[in-house]
């Protein structure tokens, strides 16, 4: 209950329309029981007393009861199915929410399907717990009680027939509820196991297809949907025997109270009537008994996946404001690194006391071999990491000392890897401003020279550039990138491998734009191709995390080092 007590937040600006749900659904129990009572009158009146008068009264009155009940039970069902979505609809937006606030290093560490498996399936499981049951039990409340009053005013030595099974229903729900809850999270663990393998395959199809791997993904799949199936088969057994028993259980109770009762029916102690009415609430307790051992089981399995959502709510972001954080405004673009150290895994750093400085409006470009630490500089410069060592300041302020939103307002990132999202081309382009209007756009687009290739298309700027932007080609992703930095207008520049999916000639072009908007902005380029960084202002040459040249394009070539040594080898490409 602990656990499920955390939803209560989510619950309160919905509880005056759960308490009036409740009101209704208890108003449907309410004259259910009413109804089972008229029932056993009407059935002497007919069978014993013979009285039409008295029938044709107490039929109107049995209609009325039954009207009442509808209009209930329909206000009841619209008003609990609008709550129960309502309240799933606000904390699937809060958990949204709570993703967006958490670094990129928690999205390192966990897979895309597990993640999309708590957000979706692990909810869907809870909803009918935290909405629907608390409403139902009050319809079952009402029914238990009011069931149990009429049995023991009409005849307490029947009722203490069906009172003794109590004690043995609990224990048999209790038994039950432990195996499913295992069961249960465990099912949920391999359904986020297999949508993690699904979003996997689809998003490397082409690999899957270049390598021929169709069968392998196959039986993987089919291997993951066995172990969930089976484990769902099993939950089906111990759901098989569970309710059933539940209600022979239930039924045997009410068998011995119509032994029983028949008995003095025939003696003369009890009346036709009295003996059906009490049957009637005998068997109408079934419902409140096999209700709790189902919401028993529910709970049990809500249980695994309550704990698995709120473990993303405890999880903290390892890059957050401080306390005291202020926002920065417009900055001048003085960035300096001062014995900068980081690690992924404090067992292997990956930098090491890194230091530097960039001049507002400095263009620095990054390079050195793979695994040098080229874009870990990146991710501690946008501030998706924090240096674990050292400090990184902007005009004199320690980046953990301001907002990362503000400071994120100021930076134009295009990445190694290119991310549009499955709109429009116009809404990638103005991605980093929605109030960008068509004219900035448009210009935005003839600077990253994407005018040519965007007016090609049919739909123009409303052509769907699919998921991850699949119906572009390499090039023409990292040119509406490129745009959509250009629209957000920064003051900072980081620029991972900007023209590497381009051809010479889009390069050229794709230069001279990017030229035109470095222009005042200070701007951090990684790049092997030395067309891209002869014109640095500085160059920062990375080996093993650390830095070991610094200079222009000449001077290091003069010194004969690290960076003389990747050019004759070639990994920097020779300008044409």
């Amino acid at each position: 209950m602990s656990t499920f007590s955390r939803f209560l937040p989510f619950l309160k600006p919905y509880l005056p329309r759960m308490v009036l749900a409740g009101l209704l659904v208890m108003g449907v129990a309410a004259t259910n029981l009413a109804l089972l009572r008229l029932a056993g009158t009407l059935w002497d009146i007919i069978t014993v007393q013979h009285d039409q008068s008295k029938m044709t009264d107490l039929i109107t009155g049995f209609l009325g009861l039954v009207i009442l009940q509808g209009l209930c039970s329909m206000g009841h069902s619209y008003l609990t199915a609008w709550i129960s979505q309502r309240i799933i609809a606000d904390f699937r937006r809060h958990l949204f929410a709570h993703l967006h606030t958490l670094s990129v290093s928690f999205f390192a560490r966990r897979r895309t399907g597990e993640l999309l498996s708590r957000l979706m399936s692990d909810v869907t499981v809870i909803q009918s717990v935290v909405t629907e049951t608390p409403i139902d039990s009050a319809k079952q409340l009402v029914t238990f009680l009011g069931g149990i009053t009429f049995l023991l005013t009409m005849n307490w030595r029947l009722s203490l027939l069906i009172l003794i099974l109590l004690p043995l229903l609990v224990l048999v729900a209790k038994g039950f509820g432990r195996k499913l809850k295992s069961l249960s999270t465990s099912i949920q663990d391999h359904t986020a196991a297999m949508s993690t393998l699904i979003e996997e395959v689809i998003s490397g199809i082409r690999i899957v297809k270049s390598f021929v791997q169709t069968r392998r993904e196959e039986a993987r799949f089919a291997a993951q949907v066995e172990q969930t199936l089976s484990l769902t088969m099993r939950k089906a057994g111990v759901m098989a025997v569970f309710i059933p028993v539940i209600s022979l259980l239930t039924f045997s109770a009410a068998a011995a109270v119509l032994w029983y009762g028949g008995r003095q029916v025939i003696e003369g102690t009890v009346s036709p009537g009295d003996l059906v009415a009490f049957v009637l609430f005998a068997g109408i307790l079934i419902g409140p008994f096999s209700s709790a051992a189902r919401v028993f089981a529910q709970i049990r399995e809500a249980q695994g996946a309550t704990e698995r959502v709120f473990e993303i709510l405890d999880t903290r972001s390892d890059v957050s404001d401080a306390p005291a954080a202020t926002s920065l405004s417009t900055v001048s673009g003085h960035i300096r690194a001062e014995h900068v150290g980081f690690a992924y895994d404090p067992r292997q750093p990956v930098l090491t006391d890194l230091s530097f400085e960039a001049l507002p409006g400095e263009l620095v470009a990054i390079v050195g071999p793979t695994g040098a630490g080229k874009t870990t500089m990146m991710n501690l410069l946008h501030r998706f990491y924090d240096p674990t060592e050292g400090r990184i300041t902007i005009d004199g302020h320690d980046l953990r000392e301001v907002t990362t939103d503000s400071w994120y307002r100021q930076i134009g990132l295009v990445p190694q890897e290119t991310i549009l999202f499955g709109g429009t081309i116009f809404d990638n382009i103005s991605y980093g401003d929605e109030k960008a209007s068509h004219d900035i756009v448009v210009a935005a687009r003839r600077a990253a020279h994407a005018h040519d290739f965007i007016m090609s298309f049919p739909d123009q700027y409303r052509t769907i550039v699919g998921e991850k932007g699949i119906n572009l080609s390499g090039g023409q992703r990292q040119r509406i990138a490129i745009a959509r930095a250009i629209v957000k207008n920064p003051r900072i520049l980081l620029l991972d491998e900007a023209t590497s999916a381009l051809d010479s000639e889009s390069e050229r072009l794709v230069q001279e734009a990017l030229e035109q908007l470095m222009k005042g902005r200070t701007t951090f380029v990684i790049a092997h191709r030395l067309t891209t960084i002869q014109r640095a202002d500085r160059i920062l040459v990375l080996n093993k995390g650390r830095l070991v040249e610094t200079g222009t394009h000449a001077e290091l070539m003069e010194r004969k080092g690290l960076y003389q040594y990747l050019y004759t080898l070639r990994l920097i490409e020779l300008p044409s």
